[in-house]
């Protein structure tokens, strides 16, 4: 379980990324926008990311 937890993380920092990688311009762009929106926002798109990644994650089993 250790094993695959670690993993997911090693996952999830090579698709972090890949932005920065790819197009720095443009994450430096979108990480400002970002600083802009409200704490409601946010939360609502952080909210939106964990239940999109559980429902893959059920669906994927």
């Amino acid at each position: 379980m250790l094993d695959e937890i670690i993993r997911a993380l090693a996952l999830v920092l090579v698709f972090e990324g890949v932005m920065p990688f790819v197009a720095p311009r443009r994450w430096r762009e979108i990480a400002a926008f970002l600083g802009t929106l409200d704490e409601r926002t946010m939360r609502f798109a952080g909210l939106f990311s964990m239940v999109s990644g559980l429902v893959v994650l059920f669906l994927w089993r």
